[in-house]
């Protein structure tokens, strides 16, 4: 049985994970870390993570990215291993989890959603074959409450690619901005913000003649919460080392 801390317990995702969790014969929340403790839950929930001192085999944070150093602390001196499932950290921000990495595994994916880690792969190996001769484009679709634009997922997926490219490609997000004729080194990266939509990705490689589409659709928040248990199932037992969803895949 892996016992899990949940830090951010209290918000959307927190609470789906709770809930899977609680189904799942193989795992168990045994505390929850959160800011706001009004909530009732099946497990002793901690505004201060110290207070806590049982027995844990991994923590998911899937709070806000200004907890991070806190929660890094925390995990380093218990040496527990951790799954960051939060998104918008700083360049900053990722170089602190990598060196935290060297004392303890950290779990780190933009996406949560093993379906789109999978589209990421399979954009890649399409990259190797499709190279010099289809241009790229990546459209992304969330509702109108998100933020950030484009989302770190549609980067996330666009670096995968620049990385399996024979040269480095120009990212370019705005085209009206620019009048000119499209570069073969270019991704092209397009936002779409409206009503509920929980997250599409697509993949458009163009050539001549032919067009080519990878597409993956979330329709609710589980897939990302079915996702972090996978994660923390899958790091429990690791050694120090930074790890993502394609280790996930590559062992499948």
């Amino acid at each position: 049985m892996i016992k899990i801390i949940m830090n951010g317990c209290n918000g959307k995702m927190g609470q789906v994970i709770s809930r899977l969790a609680a189904a799942d014969d193989e795992c168990e929340i045994v505390a929850g870390f959160d800011v706001n403790d009004a909530k009732e839950n099946a497990y002793p929930v901690f505004t201060d993570p110290n207070e806590f001192t049982g027995d844990a085999d991994v923590v998911i944070d899937f709070s806000h990215p200004s907890a991070l150093t806190g929660i890094l602390t925390y995990c380093k001196s218990r040496r527990l291993p951790v799954i960051l499932a939060t998104t918008g950290y700083t360049d900053e921000q990722k170089a602190e989890f990598k060196k935290a990495s060297e004392e303890i595994p950290v779990f780190f994916s933009a996406n949560m959603s093993l379906g789109i880690n999978l589209l990421i792969d399979l954009a890649k190996k399409a990259t190797k074959l499709l190279e010099g001769n289809f241009d790229i484009e990546i459209v992304e679709r969330h509702h109108n409450q998100k933020i950030d634009a484009p989302s770190g997922t549609a980067l996330a997926i666009a670096d995968a690619i620049d990385e399996t490219l024979s040269f480095p490609a120009e990212y370019v997000y705005d085209r009206h901005a620019v009048r000119r004729k499209r570069k073969k080194t270019e991704i092209g990266l397009h936002a779409v913000r409206g009503g509920t939509i929980v997250g599409d990705h697509e993949v458009i490689f163009a050539g001549t003649d032919e067009v080519i589409e990878l597409k993956h659709s979330a329709h609710s928040k589980e897939v990302f919460a079915v996702g972090a248990i996978k994660a923390a199932k899958f790091i429990a037992t690791k050694p120090a080392g930074m790890y993502n969803m394609s280790d996930i895949i590559s062992e499948l």
